[in-house]
């Protein structure tokens, strides 16, 4: 249910993608020196983003350092060092992955996922006690999610409601929710992300979700009928898409109210292209330019 969300890279300047990437990269330095080299596997674009997000809201002055790294030990990279926003976004990946390793180990109980949480079990549960408020506020989502997909919910707008509540939580981090306005906006912002994620995440699925018979709230409302799996798509797109842009809308509006002036064009990028791209590439929408540039 990760890393949908990435920058459109061809429309970032060079500064900035090196500027992106430091943070990525930080992200996954922090993960490897706080939590130990191998869980550096479960890092993911979405977490480098709500990085580069509260860094910018917090006007934090960041130190960027050229170093060596275990994955890339013959290149040097641009990385983030010393930021306590970078390392709660780090906390923050390893804590979602346990949770979506939970959740793949309840649907295919495959060795994957259990070695996956053998190795996180340690590190999740000293972050549990670090954030438990987050990490309870999370579970009740989780828990209620749970229900609606044993009870086939038949709503998309319903059943991602747990995981936009979720995301809403893990984007109002404390130290950079000065006033209320602030964290106001900070939620509604994670709101649409959870949502907007959770239904990539649907559309995406529909074909290995009706091949193992898992719950899917797409197949559920628009009631699949072992119709092709292509036509249905196509049948469902444009319902889909229109959840899919309204949320995107609702967290550009809300960005916008932030002022932001760092990172401004990283952020900019991911939120009114990658994101949307992505939404494109996903739903296999091809606008006229593309059309254009193919001919």
């Amino acid at each position: 249910m990760f890393g949908y969300i990435v920058p459109e890279k061809p429309e970032m300047k060079i500064k900035e993608y090196e500027l992106f990437r430091a943070y990525y990269c930080g992200v996954c330095c922090s993960i490897g020196k706080r939590h130990g080299q191998l869980k550096r596997l479960t890092l993911n674009y979405d977490s480098a983003f709500l990085a580069v997000l509260l860094s910018a809201i917090a006007e934090e002055q960041i130190d960027v350092r050229i170093k060596r790294c275990a994955v890339h030990p013959f290149q040097k990279r641009h990385i983030i060092s010393g930021s306590p926003i970078v390392d709660y976004a780090s906390d923050i990946n390893i804590i979602l992955a346990y949770y979506n390793l939970e959740d793949k180990q309840r649907d295919e109980a495959s060795f994957v996922s259990s070695a996956g949480l053998v190795m996180l079990r340690k590190d999740f549960r000293r972050l549990r006690e670090q954030y438990r408020d987050k990490c309870e506020v999370i579970e009740r989502q989780l828990d209620e999610l749970m229900r609606l997909e044993k009870e086939k919910c038949p709503s998309m707008d319903m059943a991602a409601e747990p995981f936009a509540r979720l995301m809403e939580e893990i984007t109002a981090y404390k130290p950079v929710c000065t006033d209320s306005g602030r964290e106001e906006i900070l939620r509604w912002i994670g709101y649409n992300l959870g949502k907007w994620i959770y239904l990539m995440d649907a559309f995406d699925d529909i074909e290995k979700d009706i091949k193992n018979q898992n719950y899917n709230p797409l197949i559920c409302q628009f009631r699949y009928e072992n119709q092709d799996v292509s036509e249905f798509r196509q049948q469902i797109r444009s319902k889909v898409e229109f959840t899919l842009i309204y949320s995107l809308n609702e967290i550009s509006k809300a960005f916008e109210l932030l002022d932001i002036k760092a990172n401004k064009g990283i952020l900019e990028n991911i939120i009114y292209m990658g994101m949307l791209r992505k939404t494109e590439n996903t739903l296999g929408i091809r606008r006229c330019s593309e059309v254009e540039k193919s001919v």
